[in-house]
């Protein structure tokens, strides 16, 4: 993919990420040299395990949050036993004035389904949240491993009254504001509220080839209706009513429903949160009439992440970069449908802008991390990033040839060892004066 992208862009990209990010660059530098000496005499209230081994530390004496609960309040587990399955908890909370305070909840289950040897750890997730001015989403996820492997069921179900601020297609220069979890604190004149109900059903079966490697097909249905564009009643114009006439879509409503077709490669040691391997997925997604879509079109959607671990003793020491784009190959795609900031399976890609924030016929995110441990029994860690996200207008602008460029800095607290969950916090800053704060359960990727 990077061949894709002339030399003089790279050169434009590499030194722009270095004027704009050099402190964070140091920062990551220090950090690097500061967690491992004296982390431990700047959280003397956190307890810590000594281990001088050379091996990483045994999972029994690692803390994760039940085990500070139990030293807190003076508890006794109720079996020493390491668990097969686990659950996760964090409150949904935002604020956006069209669409007024949000608020719910998303729930992680883990389940180890076969011999840990040879089986993934699976992974359920639910989301539930709703607001004052009417958006509630409902969405159920699911990542399963059968017995050694040789199934895998991806999922991923919606039933929304949702919402987002739209800022047209392609990389453009508007002024941005602060966002928690993707939803802006405020809307721009130069933005567009929209709302809408949306279905989406996206199954996913891989049947295991050989070690790693998995071949699968698939079905998804986005359905699109009640699409409310208020500023059309007082602009007269927007961009998705432009790009709905241009295109043939009803702006009330329409569908991309289709077949998928995908590969599949994953080393990854845990899902959740991995210290080494490759995961790399690839879809093709053809669009049919025939199904109830609005239009026939294909689609090619990538997934790559590479996790390193720099130390075998703290393996948590990780470098990782991800690169997820999406390219039309061919057709019409409904607006609402193009690839955009956040539209990943678990809305985490391009963190430091808001949902929707760019958007094209084909898009793409690259971010690296450092991830590290701070506290020696492993309860807290944290976690440097920068991402670079391109989309197309599907006229005058390409693919790779406008960036937005984010950075920032998470909070990593271990929520369950067994599983690896961890509790994000991450804050992130972009262009165009764009920042947020970004809470979930799981790394970002």
């Amino acid at each position: 993919m990077l061949s894709q992208i002339p030399a003089d862009v790279l050169y434009r990209l590499v030194q722009f990420s270095w004027l704009r990010f050099r402190y964070l660059w140091i920062a990551i530098l220090w950090a690097g040299l500061y967690s491992e000496g004296s982390a431990q005499s700047t959280l003397d209230t956190i307890p810590v395990l000594q281990d001088s081994s050379k091996i990483p530390l045994p999972l029994e004496q690692q803390m994760d949050f039940s085990d500070v609960f139990n030293k807190i309040f003076h508890t006794i587990p109720k079996s020493k036993e390491v668990k097969t399955s686990s659950v996760a908890l964090l409150p949904v909370l935002g604020y956006n004035p069209s669409f007024g305070f949000v608020f719910g909840a998303k729930v992680n289950i883990g389940k180890q389904l076969g011999d840990p040897a040879n089986t993934a750890y699976s992974i359920y997730s639910l989301n539930a949240f709703t607001s004052t001015k009417g958006i509630t989403t409902l969405q159920a996820r699911h990542n399963v491993f059968k017995p050694e492997n040789k199934w895998n069921f991806q999922g991923n179900w919606q039933l929304s009254r949702f919402g987002l601020v739209d800022y047209g297609l392609g990389v453009k220069n508007f002024e941005d504001i602060f966002n928690v979890d993707g939803l802006p604190t405020t809307t721009m004149d130069s933005a567009f509220p929209m709302q809408y109900n949306y279905i989406r059903l996206n199954e996913k079966l891989f049947r295991k080839i050989s070690a790693g490697f998995y071949a699968g097909m698939g079905v998804s249905f986005d359905i699109y209706t009640n699409i409310n564009d208020p500023k059309l009643d007082t602009v007269g114009y927007s961009p998705h009513q432009i790009y709905c006439d241009t295109y043939g879509f009803n702006q009330d409503q329409y569908s991309a429903n289709g077949l998928l077709f995908a590969i599949q490669y994953n080393t990854r040691d845990y899902p959740l949160r991995a210290y080494k391997g490759v995961y790399l997925e690839m879809t093709v997604r053809f669009n049919q009439k025939w199904m109830g879509s609005s239009s026939n079109s294909a689609q090619v959607q990538y997934d790559l992440r590479k996790y390193w671990s720099l130390s075998k003793k703290n393996p948590e020491h990780v470098i990782a970069i991800w690169f997820w784009g999406s390219y039309r190959l061919g057709g019409e795609i409904p607006y609402l449908e193009l690839p955009n900031t956040a539209s990943d399976t678990y809305n985490r890609v391009g963190e430091a802008y808001p949902i929707g924030r760019f958007r094209g016929p084909s898009y793409a995110c690259i971010q690296p991390e450092w991830r590290f441990p701070v506290t020696r029994n492993k309860f807290i860690s944290g976690v440097f990033f920068l991402n670079f996200q391109s989309a197309s207008n599907g006229e005058d602008q390409k693919l790779y040839e406008n960036w937005a460029t984010g950075g920032g800095i998470g909070l990593r607290i271990l929520f369950d060892k067994v599983s690896r969950t961890t509790l994000c916090i991450d804050f992130a800053k972009g262009n165009y004066g764009s920042s947020g704060i970004y809470s979930g359960l799981g790394e970002i990727f």
